[in-house]
């Protein structure tokens, strides 16, 4: 009975090994031609794409309805649910910023610093596509059509691999664009999604080196941790948001409750909520009555230290775990600092790297709080929620990068692609 079952997963491993290779076949083959198509093809295929995703709401709704009454049984937590939900206006939302990104200038095939060498050589960069990336997701339907589109446009050839919890919306979604594509007269291998949601068939993925050139996990810590530490295709790390926001001292109190309101309640499940306060213990006795009033409207729970809990009722006494949190949930923490550098030492001490933001009236804490934080984007009087590509001008993002190397924040077009040098000569070699 042992050696059946033995024999069983094996014959299972190879299985999955057989499928992820002819699967990276076929996105090696697709990639000469997706790199090569013109501007034009391109965007038309875009343009398509989206019409067709927002005739196929119907179909798209009844395979999340699937994923969500699925997410209910299993105990998903709020956060995560509104994460996975799909409804008519995040489906249009989808199209339009697909629409956006075939709006956007085509970055492949530019050339810049085109300087001419004492030897009569013209030496520059082109800018050309990464090749295959692979994208390891969660439940985050909306991730399908964004990776798609960036890819896409800078002609790259995807793979993606989505957890189980929206494995029909994601089967939906790309079965869509798939359908498309063929129409268009593009090949449907620039998209494929591995329907084998198996922990043992991601653990292959992450080591696909021959087929595929980058990969970019999007989810939660763990699994962001589990490709960084497993993957031996080169990783661009997408970060957890414990975003924070500072009050100052000279903060307008109207202006920073609606700030936090909004980073903190909107959608309580994506990465640049705010999760953690900063407050200056000289504004704190009058700050946090009125911040627990506005925060009462959404049964937010608020978690401080213990000059935060004296100023007010109703805060749960914080511990060192909540500093450093990202809850994707009705909860914040609040820690009270004696000045604008001991808030950029905590932040700097407990941040993911992703969004931090001061709501100050004085021009010298904003620009120190610019300068010294530590994170992918740094804002002064607003919120942490504008960290996103659609925001930013991008159409969309393929995530939020919080590493240094090759791209960080929000990666739009520009971080889905690579240089290579490109020499002009009439004859020269080398003495």
């Amino acid at each position: 009975m042992i050696r059946n079952q033995k024999e069983s997963d094996e014959s299972r491993k190879d299985g999955f090994e057989m499928e992820l290779i002819e699967i990276g076949k076929a996105a090696k083959a697709a990639e000469q031609t997706i790199r090569n198509l013109s501007t034009v093809k391109k965007n038309e295929a875009l343009l398509q794409v989206a019409d067709h995703l927002i005739e196929d709401t119907d179909a798209l709704l009844a395979a999340n309805e699937l994923d969500m009454e699925n997410g209910r049984k299993n105990g998903m937590a709020q956060g995560m649910l509104d994460r996975l939900l799909l409804t008519k206006e995040r489906i249009a939302q989808m199209a339009e910023g697909i629409r956006q990104v075939a709006a956007l200038e085509d970055p492949i095939g530019e050339v810049t610093g085109m300087k001419c060498r004492p030897n009569g050589l013209r030496i520059g960069q082109k800018r050309v596509p990464l090749g295959v990336i692979g994208i390891i997701y969660e439940a985050r339907p909306n991730v399908t059509a964004d990776a798609f589109a960036l890819c896409f446009k800078t002609g790259n050839v995807v793979i993606l691999k989505g957890g189980s919890d929206a494995i029909h919306s994601n089967i939906a979604i790309v079965a869509s664009i798939r359908k498309t594509l063929e129409q268009a007269g593009v090949t449907a291998d620039a998209i494929t999604l591995i329907e084998d949601t198996s922990r043992e068939t991601a653990a292959q993925f992450m080591k696909m080196n021959g087929y595929v050139d980058v990969l970019i996990p999007r989810g939660g810590a763990g699994l962001i941790r589990a490709v960084v530490n497993n993957a031996t295709v080169p990783v661009i790390e997408t970060g957890t948001g414990n975003c924070h926001i500072y009050v100052d001292e000279s903060a307008d109190f109207d202006m920073a409750l609606n700030i936090i309101f909004n980073a903190k309640t909107q959608r309580i499940g994506v990465c640049n909520a705010c999760e953690s306060l900063v407050i200056h213990e000289a504004v704190v006795d009058r700050f946090m009555p009125l911040l627990k009033e506005k925060l009462l409207a959404k049964q937010v729970e608020i978690r401080g230290d213990e000059k935060a809990a004296a100023a007010t009722d109703g805060i749960v006494p914080a511990t060192e775990e909540d500093w450093g949190t990202e809850y994707l949930d009705y909860i914040i923490s609040a820690k009270t600092v004696k000045n604008v550098d001991e808030a950029i030492a905590h932040i700097n001490k407990y941040n993911t790297g992703h969004s931090e933001a001061i709501i100050t009236n004085s021009y010298e804490n904003a620009e120190k709080f610019l300068d010294q934080i530590d994170a992918a984007c740094v804002y002064v009087n607003a919120s942490t929620r504008f960290t996103d590509g659609f925001e930013f001008g991008f159409g969309a993002e393929i995530g939020i990068s919080t590493q240094k190397l090759h791209a960080r924040g929000p990666m739009g077009l520009l971080a889905l692609t690579s240089t290579k040098y490109v020499i002009y000569g009439n004859g020269q070699v080398r003495p």
